[in-house]
């Protein structure tokens, strides 16, 4: 659209009350200025550039502290005037100031940002002679040059001079001073002088005091200094302002500068539109192919409390027919469809839920009662000549939207041109909002493909336009309606409605019950709605207490775990002290085996209480006792235990693990108790012999004193040092009855089968 939409559109629209909004939010003056003269793109990819940088930014939510306008500053360099040294230090630090903001955009990342920063330059050589010329105070520094330094050198020395000869007349002659000090007029060291001693003194009067009872002397002493002094200041100030002119070279050549400025400008303005876009809570709108427009929830962004309504305009209705009273809303909503393809097209982000615009080409606008005075037309003939442009320019790429369409003149006329002029618009393909009072177009968007009949909603009762558009029903005038609402004269209403007729009658009549119909419809809408709310509501909160009680499983469940984990240490800690125990004797062998038993008994898991996992467990039942691997006879059932004796032994187990055997099944050994969990091979590789011994003596001995054999030891093959080693050790343990390599399949030279004396 660009250049083809006039600032009269733009106006008319309010887009340059978006402009003063963005003005606000900048923070540079360069910015402002490009607010203020900020229009759409003539192209959807520079606006969707723009946008994606405005996006960028209000993620990113850098800053534009010191950066300041340069631009005054040029243009009085440009027109040869000398700049002041404080300028020159603000412009290098605004300068470095942006080159920080680059470096800053590009570490968050390519984008659009990042294109725009990239072209702000380094001015690396403007700068580094700002830092080495001045200082913080814009003053030039005594070593910017090295004439600079050695005039300086000299004047310190020089001004000490002439106040010690001038300290020298004063104690000369103490009767003429009328004060002892030493000051300047004329930029020339005085001393104040009695005037009646001025001819004692000798020299030049440069100034006297108000009453002229005090005159200031230049002794003729120090004339000469004086002047040697004045010789070296001028030197001094010429050298000045060689540096600063010399440094305002440097900046108005700069070939980087007017990129600089521009790409922080466009940052600002960026920053701008972020900064609005929160402001008002605009998102940002797709890009949809021509002659589509999906608004839901749009609003107008400038008025306060605005209702929003959803709007779309495509193929199948193309043009929409907006009818209903005075102040129903109907000029706000051509207006809030205008400018949201205005700021979409600029770059920004629109009011609205959610939008989908299509790129428009050709905007025209007829809204408003405005006279050409210059053309001395009037209304109606200024609302023709707008309508005859929009003709012209109406395309599938065009968005019209007209206010009143056929007002200010007879209603008949004004009808039948109305009627032509929107099918003249459909011929054409374009799109648009048409608004107006003339019942005859009502009836022409029923019958005429692409024409959709929309209306402003009125609340009779309240006497108060609701500002809903509701699509597909005509609007009404509410004239009668509103008079019998106020109390007006009965018969004179029926009188109207006599002269209105009853084709007219009937037509308010219809209205009046679509309207009924459409609030019906709108409050069960509604209605659903809110059930659907309360059931998306439930859900998550069925789904969230869900989530805790899963959250407290696992918990309760780790919990357990880890008490578990404590327990079996605290288990295998007690049984390798029971094994050290155990080699002391026969008798403390027995103790530590009936200690482990315990322990054993103590670690396994018990049933869930009330489970009776094996009904019909009696008294002398012959049973398999798993974790022991022996066979028993029940002696007594104790619910979740059961006493069962193993060989000589009696001991309680968990009624769950039984298993019934047969009469006919083997006794069970009258054997020692075999402990739940004991393996019966023990793996030596990659110990030491002396620990692979160590292991082996702890192993047999728990295999002996559960009642386990055989058992294997696997030690690997290798050289076959450690195989050796332990199987000497073997020979000399008495538990051992005899052992050998373990068949090929199983193992070969690498396992030791053991078996043990009885």
């Amino acid at each position: 659209m660009g250049r083809t939409v006039n600032e009269t559109t733009l106006e008319l629209l309010d887009f340059g009350r978006v402009r003063r909004a963005l003005a606000e939010r900048v923070a540079t003056r360069m910015g402002e200025d490009r607010a203020l003269a900020w229009r759409p793109f003539d192209a959807p990819e520079r606006a969707a550039r723009f946008r994606e940088a405005v996006r960028e930014a209000a993620a990113l939510g850098y800053r534009m502290g010191g950066i300041f306008d340069l631009r005054p500053l040029l243009e009085r360099v440009g027109r040869g005037e000398r700049p002041e040294g404080l300028e020159l230090v603000e412009a290098a630090a605004t300068l470095e100031r942006a080159a920080e903001l680059k470096r800053e955009i590009l570490a968050a990342g390519e984008g659009e940002l990042a294109r725009i920063a990239a072209r702000i330059g380094e001015h690396a050589l403007f700068r580094r002679r700002v830092v080495e010329s001045l200082d913080e105070a814009g003053e030039v520094k005594d070593d910017a040059t090295p004439k600079l330094k050695r005039l300086r050198r000299s004047l310190g020395p020089l001004r000490e001079r002439i106040i010690r000869r001038l300290e020298a007349v004063m104690d000369a002659h103490p009767e003429a001073v009328q004060e002892r000090y030493v000051t300047l007029r004329r930029d020339r060291y005085v001393i104040p002088v009695r005037a009646q001693f001025q001819r004692q003194i000798g020299g030049i009067v440069l100034a006297q005091s108000d009453t002229g009872a005090t005159v200031f002397m230049e002794p003729a002493s120090v004339v000469p200094l004086n002047n040697e002094l004045a010789q070296l200041r001028l030197e001094e100030e010429a050298e000045v302002l060689k540096v600063l002119a010399e440094l305002a070279g440097l900046l108005a050549g700069d070939a980087e500068l007017e990129a600089t400025l521009g790409a922080a400008a466009e940052l600002d303005l960026v920053r701008a539109a972020a900064q609005l876009a929160a402001d008002w809570r605009l998102t940002p709108a797709r890009e949809g192919p021509a002659g589509r427009y999906h608004l839901v929830g749009a609003r107008h962004p400038l008025l306060e409390a605005p209702v929003p309504n959803d709007l779309h305009l495509d193929e199948r209705t193309r043009i929409l027919l907006v009818t209903g009273p005075n102040m129903g809303g109907k000029t706000v909503l051509l207006k809030t469809l205008g400018l949201a393809v205005l700021m979409h097209q600029a770059g920004l982000f629109v009011a609205a839920e959610a939008a989908e615009l299509g790129w428009v080409r050709r905007l025209e606008v007829d809204i408003g009662d405005e006279q050409s005075l210059e053309a001395n037309l009037s209304t109606f003939a200024a609302h023709l000549r707008r309508l005859d442009r929009i003709l012209d320019h109406a395309g599938e790429d065009a968005l019209v939207l007209i206010d009143e369409l056929g007002s200010g003149t007879d209603p008949q006329e004004g009808a039948a041109l109305a009627q032509a002029v929107i099918l003249a618009l459909l011929e054409r393909g374009a799109r648009g909002v048409v608004t107006t009072h003339l019942t005859p177009l009502k009836a022409l968007a029923g019958r005429v493909p692409g024409l959709e009949n929309a209306s402003m909603g009125f609340e009779v009762e309240g006497l108060r336009p609701t500002y809903r558009l509701q699509v597909g029903v005509p609007g009404r005038s509410y004239a009668l309606a509103v008079a019998r609402r106020l109390g007006f004269d009965e018969a004179v209403l029926r009188a109207a409605e006599e002269a209105l007729g009853e084709g007219g009658v009937r037509v308010e009549e219809l209205l009046e019950r679509l309207e009924r119909q459409q609030a019906e419809l709108e409050a069960r809408l509604a209605e659903a709605e809110r059930a659907r709310r309360e059931a998306e509501a439930a859900r998550t909160e069925l789904g969230e207490r869900i989530e805790r009680i899963e959250d407290e499983r696992r918990a309760a469940l780790e919990t357990a775990r880890a008490e578990a984990d404590r327990l079996l240490e605290e288990a295998h800690r007690q049984i390798r002290e029971l094994r050290v125990r155990a080699r002391e004797s026969e008798g403390a062998k027995r103790d530590a085996l009936r200690e482990v038993m315990e322990i054993r008994k103590r670690t396994k898991p018990r049933p869930a209480a009330g489970e009776n996992p094996l009904p019909g467990l009696e008294p002398g039942m012959l049973v398999e006792v798993p974790s022991y691997r022996q066979q028993g006879r029940v002696v007594r059932v104790e619910g979740e235990e059961t006493l069962v004796q193993i060989g000589q032994v009696k001991i309680r187990v968990p009624t769950a693990e039984l298993r019934p055997r047969g009469e006919g099944a083997p006794r069970p050994k009258q054997a020692v108790v075999v402990e739940s969990g004991f393996e019966t091979e023990l793996n030596v590789r990659g110990l030491t012999a002396a620990e692979a011994i160590e292991a082996v003596n702890d192993f047999l001995a728990e295999a002996a004193a559960t009642g386990n054999s055989p058992v294997r030891i696997l030690h690997g093959k290798g050289a076959g040092v450690l195989r050796r080693e332990i199987q000497n050790f073997l020979r000399r343990d008495r538990r051992v009855e005899r052992f050998h390599d373990a068949l090929p399949n199983e193992g070969g030279h690498g396992v030791t089968v053991v078996y043990l004396r009885g």
